[in-house]
């Protein structure tokens, strides 16, 4: 039986094939491995050390014991983690409802609808650092334009830094005004992609403007707002420069006063950047990640579910 024998050029033909794919993609695995997966790892390893972050000779290994600590003697940490699940809340529920209607208006036929259009992602490319600042002005107790406007309903100073429930709705106003446009254009490019004949013939069967939203349109933006809610999630679950800059000065790091709005990131940032333990920071990111993708997983499995009921 005679051995079929390749020339040079036919085996390297034969290779390239093979493995020209692995090498289309290896770029994103080289990136991912340097600024994802080696960031990560070394977060993990730090997190078993005390460790400060100007000392790094000094350090030592402690196993478990910043778990140990945070998880079951640290009653600011499940402060700032009940912040965070409250401001999630207030945030991720809003943004989608809310672009769901400004998509639905921005997909009827108005005028100067591409300028509105243009319009919707200006808050997003804004500077969080000026928006924040800017509605910390807004909410100001003393010369604040919304204690202004509640002035006229006979409603007295709110000081908005200093309750749990005002400090929240004041930074989850900040998100939900910067992040709405975002997910409203996607809704809108998904809106634009539904057969308008769905919509004549259940106008012929009787249905009206909300039946047809709700009946057809929604169910048919399952997927985007699913992606949405889950990137909301991942978001909100992590938000530093909002409740950071909304308190400037000497309380910014603690969030207020008593830690009213102090978030898991913003206190990460207290231990790692004013208290400089390096590897008690370590593990606060550690376990912020977790809870962001057991948060994440469960807002899409509630997701579906409201979409398929």
């Amino acid at each position: 039986m005679a051995v079929e024998t390749l020339t040079f050029a036919e085996r390297r033909q034969k290779w390239d094939v093979k493995l020209s794919p692995f090498g289309f993609i290896s770029p994103y695995f080289l990136i991912f491995g340097v600024f994802g997966l080696f960031p990560l790892l070394y977060t993990a390893f730090v997190s078993l050390q005390k460790r400060n972050l100007i000392d790094a000779d000094a350090a030592t290994f402690i196993g478990l014991g910043n778990y140990d600590q945070l998880l079951f003697h640290d009653p600011y940490f499940w402060n700032a983690m009940g912040n965070t699940v409250s401001l999630w809340l207030l945030t991720t529920i809003p943004q989608i409802l809310f672009a769901l209607g400004i998509a639905h208006l921005l997909n009827r036929r108005l005028r100067g609808r591409t300028m509105f259009r243009m319009g919707m992602i200006l808050p997003n490319i804004t500077s969080v650092a000026a928006v924040t600042i800017i509605f910390a002005q807004l909410f100001g107790r003393d010369f604040g334009l919304i204690n202004w406007v509640l002035s006229w309903f006979g409603a007295g100073q709110v000081d908005w830094q200093a309750g749990t429930a005002s400090s929240h709705t004041a930074i989850a106003s900040m998100v939900v005004w910067r992040w709405t446009g975002y997910h409203a254009l996607i809704f809108l490019a998904s809106m634009q992609a539904i057969p308008s004949s769905m919509y004549e013939a259940a106008t012929l069967d009787g249905a009206k403007g909300w039946q047809q939203f709700w009946r057809i349109t929604v169910p048919l933006l399952r997927p985007q707002i699913i992606f949405s809610t889950v990137i909301a999630t991942t978001g909100n679950m992590r938000l530093l420069a909002e409740p950071l800059l909304f308190n400037p000065g000497t309380a910014a790091a603690t969030g207020g006063s008593d830690r009213q709005f102090q978030t898991a990131a913003l206190y990460l940032y207290e231990q790692g950047f004013t208290k400089y333990d390096f590897g008690y920071s370590s593990a606060i990111a550690l376990i912020l990640a977790v809870a962001t993708m057991l948060v994440a997983g469960l807002s899409y499995l509630v997701t579906r579910r409201i979409q398929t009921d």
